[in-house]
């Protein structure tokens, strides 16, 4: 029997229709906050027993679609196949040496991936997701006439549709906690609140102040919030109950809640907190997240906010989450390209819509170039404070008001740059600058990216510098880079 012309109106309408009930994940509520439980650092350390606790190691990695997803995943792959030996002969894997991993768009794929499934991912990771065409599967799904009544729903969008594709090709039902129960780092991927530029990490620690329960969340909403980028995907909306929780502030973060005795320099801390408890004043139900890049496009933000914390607490003399660690050492993977463009030889100027994508990174791309040099610059000053205080003219004086001056961690940063811009080969570092931001990549290129972060780690001054003042060296080592390279004595 044939359908009728307004039979197939009445049956296509009647489809939108129950397609458009759709409506996104909703956030729980929590009726009270608990500083000793869900997803943050403090609650993860159980995890570090067999570490080194002298060392921390941090992964940032940077946004830039499947581009940073392959080159984060490439230093993932170099710190796995690296065996280190210690000055007491002991042998570990620099992968399994990871503390911390921040993710922003892209790279939060990479980062909350390894985080779920460990080693398992190496197994996985590359037909799963990067070598998958997944921006074509995410427009097919927009552009299917069956979707169309979640996508008109104002409960839904087409980061709600991304983040559901992201959770059967790569996540699987995955919440944050599945991520609290695993053995793995602990990851922050960050989105940006769109209304106030505040930066969102997913972590207990930040939805304690919206008195929001994380453990629901499912990994594939935070990788979809990290990586929606304005105009092509809609933001990601969570409930905010903030306000209802009894939230205070832990002992570590507490000395700045009076401004009056707040310790300098912690600014970044002062800013992010204040933006923080903006959402404790009950008048913000929603807070409608995009991509982290927008207000962090290296991952690296939290790192200075961290390391300015543990700085300015021991000024005080005061605790901090770091009080055993003598070496942090921050893996800065910077998938930052700079294509080529010949704007400059034509008359004619770009049309709007390359100046809109131009306009919106180039303020990006040099606030990320200043976030490393804020951490070169506080390595530096760490540097100069703690020869200044062993020299000898320091010890004969003793002088109690030029120690408080001098005060500083007592702690060596190391920060080593996995980026671009340090491969060596002009034609490779060329080619990789040319790949678009976007999540769909040859299969070469993808392979192109996994090499040369490896080979950037390999050949980087700072990372020799780390294992020769650590007394370390590399004994295992099967990347293209040079066996030469590997060792430090």
């Amino acid at each position: 029997m044939s359908l009728t012309r307004p039979t197939l109106l009445l049956s296509l309408a009647m489809l939108l229709l129950l397609a458009g009930c759709a409506t996104r994940p909703v956030n729980p509520p929590i009726t009270q906050a608990d500083p000793t439980t869900g997803y943050r650092y403090t609650t993860r350390e159980q995890h570090f027993a067999n570490k080194n606790s002298d060392n921390l190691v941090i992964l940032a990695f940077s946004g830039g679609g499947t581009r940073a997803a392959a080159f984060s995943y490439g230093v993932l792959e170099a710190l796995r196949r690296m065996e280190v030996v210690g000055p007491k002969g002991i042998k570990a894997r620099l992968l399994d040496e990871v503390d911390i991993i921040t993710g922003v768009s892209g790279g939060s794929f990479t980062a909350l991936a390894f985080g779920l499934y460990g080693d398992k991912l190496f197994d996985v990771y590359e037909t799963a997701f990067l070598k998958r065409n997944v921006q074509g599967e995410l427009i097919g799904r927009v552009l299917n006439p069956g979707n169309w009544g979640a996508l008109w729903s104002p409960g839904w969008g087409r980061s709600e549709t991304a983040a559901q594709l992201y959770d059967e090709i790569l996540f699987h039902g995955a919440t944050y906690a599945d991520l609290n129960r695993g053995s793995g780092p602990f990851v922050v991927a960050t989105a940006t609140d769109i209304a106030t530029g505040t930066r969102i990490g997913f972590n207990q620690g930040v939805f304690d102040v919206m008195c929001s329960n994380l453990d629901a969340v499912p990994l594939s909403r935070a990788a979809a919030a990290s990586s929606a980028v304005p105009f092509a995907l809609s933001p990601v909306t969570i409930n905010n109950y903030g306000g209802t929780c009894h939230f205070a502030l832990p002992p570590f973060l507490s000395v700045y809640s009076d401004p009056a005795t707040t310790p300098r320099p912690a600014a970044r801390v002062v800013t992010q907190l204040h933006d923080l408890q903006s959402y404790e004043q009950g008048n913000k139900p929603y807070i409608h997240l995009v991509d982290g890049g927008l207000s962090d496009n290296l991952g690296l933000r939290g790192v200075l906010e961290a390391l300015e914390n543990v700085e300015a607490l021991d000024f005080l003399g005061r605790p901090t989450p770091f009080d055993k660690v003598r070496r942090i050492v921050v893996f800065i993977v910077n998938s930052l390209s700079e294509p080529a463009t010949n704007w400059d030889e034509s008359e004619r100027p770009p049309g709007d819509v390359t100046l809109l994508v131009k306009a919106t990174g180039v303020p990006i791309d040099h606030y990320s170039y200043d976030a490393v040099e804020s951490l070169r610059d506080m390595i530096a000053n760490w540097q100069k404070m703690r020869t200044l205080r062993n020299s000898a003219a320091f010890r004969e004086n003793k002088d109690p008001e030029i120690a408080a001056l001098l005060r500083t961690p007592n702690i060596d940063l190391y920060a080593i740059e996995v980026s671009f811009t340090k491969v060596k080969d002009p034609a490779e570092r060329a080619y990789l600058n040319d790949l678009p931001t976007s999540f769909v990549l040859p299969a070469e290129a993808v392979d192109r990216l996994r090499a040369a972060a490896g080979n950037v780690i390999l050949e980087s001054p700072d990372f020799q510098r780390l294992l020769k003042e650590a007394g370390a060296r590399i004994v295992t080592e099967s990347s293209a880079g040079p066996a030469s390279a590997s060792s430090a004595h």
